[in-house]
């Protein structure tokens, strides 16, 4: 077991916050709800904005930003949407500070906003309040921008990536001549959130909308990225919403059609945020560390050295770079841990922790002997091989590693889809098994309250790929013309 992490099987909640903080990804700071992302932990983030943001690009996007601030009156303009978000909202109501003469500082009552700023829980008000001056003709459509931003909203149970006060994400808002248009970008940015969840998270998801009680607030459609973490809780890893036209109509954005018609224009957003990181830990993570896969690990190899003398590590040396050579122009990230200040042992440790897919340990021996030391951190397996080829094996070998990581976790979420037929089979499966559970229910709000109040499960989704199917409501008997997916969820 890791240095100083609690085992998955003992407390999965407690084994996640020992891993956040030892692995060096996180910190809670001085503001309760908020965290410090570490160098570590953000690099990993940049690694998912790089390939996220370029896949935004080759899509049509550009990136844009907007204020942090929004004016208060702009919420009340969606009806939906405030009540979504009010009793999440951090409000600013002064603009100064004083001092009160007797070393203490207060606000100054004096310095009171004639109109109160919501600090930005999300931003299509302020989006569709600009938009307003950016549209007049159907020549102006479509808008398809996203920003990176910092968003708060305040929660009062929080934890590290899953749930902050303040968070880090990618916001996409676009405009829209057509629903047809509006409804094909939200699904194609689902299509963009579910390939990188699969092919560069190795985390498999499931393709779905959302019932209209758990829709984003505003929205005519939400379409949803289900993932499951190793304790069977369900992860929502992305939305993409049809706005319809609320927000146009909401802020007046109105655009002259080519048939000369003023009509309201049709919008859509989506987004993903640094929860990410939480589910790229517990969909993969063991109680040595975390498991990165090797398209989003910041150090795709360590190499470490094993050495007595200047001469041993003069050769070690010269070895290693050409192979840093040779797997840096296949763009492969290596780490050359030659510190003299730790033992290897620590190493071999302190990398497994932080999660490395491939380490290399070389030493005097393996130097006469034309070999080299390959240990996973998938399989936690090692292999002694030749060091002539090594750097085409690393290469198909981080590859691999990339493909193992996804099956394990594809096989485990496939392992926990139950079908069910009753209300107590699926209290059953959730209190013993967990995962996803397939079954009938009437398609009510009413209903989904009352099994959330009975059992904690909420619908996920509706998957994209719904059979009708007749069926009964295991909640109510009422008639079903399908299965939905239920779980318990972060």
């Amino acid at each position: 077991m890791g240095k100083g992490i609690t085992s998955r099987s003992e407390d999965y909640s407690q084994w996640y916050n020992d891993l956040v903080i030892k692995a060096d990804l996180a910190e809670y700071s001085a503001v309760r709800g908020c965290m410090v992302i570490k160098p570590y932990g953000y690099a990993i983030w940049e690694r998912m904005q790089a390939i996220l943001d370029k896949r935004f690009k080759e899509t049509g996007h550009s990136n844009a930003y907007f204020p942090l601030f929004i004016p208060k009156s702009f919420f009340s303009k969606e009806a939906s949407h405030v009540d979504g978000f009010a009793t999440e909202c951090a409000v600013v109501t002064h603009y100064r500070l004083k001092n009160d003469g007797n070393g203490n500082i207060i606000v100054d009552e004096d310095a009171k906003l004639e109109e109160e700023l919501i600090v930005r829980p999300t931003s299509e008000t302020i989006i569709w309040n600009t938009y307003r001056g950016w549209i007049e003709s159907y020549r102006d459509l479509p808008i398809l921008v996203n920003q990176w931003a910092n968003v708060v909203r305040w929660e009062m149970r929080t934890r590290l990536f899953l749930r902050t006060a303040e968070f880090l994400w990618q916001e996409g808002h676009t405009a829209h001549a057509t629903s047809e248009e509006a409804v094909a970008e939200a699904q194609q940015m689902l299509d963009v959130y579910s390939e990188f969840a699969e092919k560069t998270l190795a985390v498999p998801v499931i393709r779905g909308r959302k019932t209209e009680s758990e829709r984003f607030a505003g929205a005519l459609d939400t379409y949803t990225i289900e993932a499951l973490m190793q304790d069977g809780k369900a992860l929502q890893a992305g939305t993409s919403h049809f706005l319809g036209q609320n927000f146009a109509k909401a802020f007046d954005v109105k655009f002259t059609s080519k048939e000369g018609k003023q009509e309201h224009v049709w919008a859509t957003s989506w987004g993903v945020s640094t929860r990410l990181m939480g589910a790229l830990i517990m969909a993969h993570s063991d109680d040595q560390g975390l498991v990165l896969p090797p398209k989003l690990a910041p150090i795709q190899v360590v190499v470490v050295p094993i050495f007595k003398t200047d001469e041993e590590k003069a050769n070690i040396d010269a070895f290693v770079d050409k192979l840093n050579t040779e797997l840096k122009a296949q763009g492969i990230s290596v780490k050359y841990d030659d510190r003299d200040t730790q033992r290897p042992g620590f190493k071999f440790a302190e990398w497994e922790l932080k999660g490395v897919p491939l380490r290399v340990a070389i030493g005097a021996r393996d130097m006469q002997n034309g070999t080299v030391e390959l240990a996973r951190r998938d399989t936690q397996t090692k292999d002694t091989v030749e060091q002539a080829g090594l750097g085409a094996r690393i290469v198909a070998l981080l590859d691999e590693i990339q493909d193992n990581i996804f099956t394990k976790a594809l096989n485990f979420r496939d392992s926990h889809i139950t079908e069910v037929n009753s209300y107590e089979e699926f209290k059953h499966v959730l209190e013993n098994k967990g995962g996803f559970v397939s079954c009938h229910w009437d398609g009510t709000p009413e209903t989904e309250k009352r099994v959330k109040e009975e059992t904690k499960a909420t619908s996920r989704c509706i998957p994209l790929d719904f059979k009708e199917e007749e069926g009964v409501c295991i909640f109510t008997g009422k008639p079903s013309k399908g299965r939905v997916l239920f779980a318990k969820a972060y």
